[in-house]
């Protein structure tokens, strides 16, 4: 059905650069504390999906170090010295380019050499945070979205589609091949396996969704985009890119009247941002709440659990929620 003509499209405000100065004194202060053990290779990841890749593909042939610390929502992660000497000393940074700004500046400061960087938005394409084909209004007319969408920002979510995460995979193979020749054979045996794990984990999804009575789902934050456009579902966002955007409350209002007149019986709250906004919704729609992991870091409550395992876990509350047979 046409959807109300101000419902907030996925949208993203201009993330804040947090101060990260006098970096370039920082590291060279830093010096080598922050390496790995012994000949192993060093990798650092701006976020838990990279490193989770990183660890699957290296084994205990690498150090990995995850720059966002646990329970931390990545956008706002901040740095500390001793991450910043990590970056300058690593023989790979695998991260992904205007996600963490703080991450990018730290990157520029360490002058690291172009082989010793694998940007993930050089390994599989990037939708349009607002284009993605799965969460825009119908009906709306080119040129008349809000005054504060910004056509050009792009979703940094990538691993929630399982053939994207395997394509960072791979690439990380790759470069750890490059970079330590002598284990190259293990890094593709082991990216093969991974990769065979995340053929099995699409394949699920594409089965477990096929036959859904509602293929709309309500979530905390437009997180999603790569996930409805691998399965042909429709994301409607509460706050835009960024978690604490806030919509306005008219865009409530429509929420709550598409909950109702289209039988959604959830709406998707997440472990690292405040669920406050998705339970006024979900208390005036009278709908149930749920948990749908964006992914983007390890909490206390899922720290024994892994991509894979969350990535089943998002399958099991979209089945529920979407009444999938």
């Amino acid at each position: 059905m046409p959807r109300p003509s101000s419902l907030r499209r996925t949208r993203r405000r201009p993330l804040a650069v947090l101060a990260v100065a006098p970096l370039a004194l920082v590291l060279a202060a830093c010096g080598s504390d922050g390496g790995g053990s012994g000949d192993a290779v060093r990798v650092t990841a701006a976020a838990y999906p990279f490193a989770y890749a990183a660890e699957r593909i290296g084994g205990t042939m690498v150090d990995v170090d995850n720059l966002t610390s646990p329970g931390v929502e990545p956008h706002d992660a901040e740095l500390t010295p001793r991450q910043l000497g990590e970056i300058r000393d690593s023989d790979l940074v695998v991260y992904l380019d205007d996600f963490q700004p703080q991450v990018n500046d730290a990157i520029d400061q360490a002058e690291l050499d172009a082989d010793a960087l694998l940007d993930v938005a050089d390994v599989v394409d990037l939708l349009d945070a607002s284009d993605d084909g799965h969460t825009h209004i119908e009906g709306e007319e080119p040129g008349h979205a809000e005054e504060d969408h910004d056509h050009s920002a792009t979703d940094p979510h990538v691993w929630l589609d399982p053939k994207r995460m395997a394509a960072i995979a791979d690439a990380v193979a790759d470069r750890l091949a490059e970079i330590d020749p002598d284990n190259a054979e293990a890094y593709r045996e082991n990216a093969d396996a991974f990769d065979a794990e995340l053929t099995a984990l699409d394949t699920d999804f594409r089965t477990g969704l096929a036959q859904c009575e509602t293929r709309t789902f309500v979530t905390s934050h437009a997180a999603f985009g790569y996930l409805a456009d691998a399965y042909d579902l429709e994301q409607i966002a509460i706050a835009g890119i960024e978690p604490n955007t806030e919509p306005s409350t008219q865009q409530l209002a429509e929420i709550i009247e598409l909950v109702k007149s289209e039988g959604i019986t959830t709406v998707f709250t997440e472990e690292l941002t405040s669920p406050r906004t998705a339970d006024t919704i979900a208390r005036e729609a009278g709908v149930a709440t749920a948990v749908l992991s964006p992914i983007e870091g390890l909490s206390d409550a899922t720290e024994d659990e892994t991509y894979l395992s969350l990535m089943r876990q998002n399958l099991a509350a979209l089945q529920k929620a979407s009444r999938c047979s």
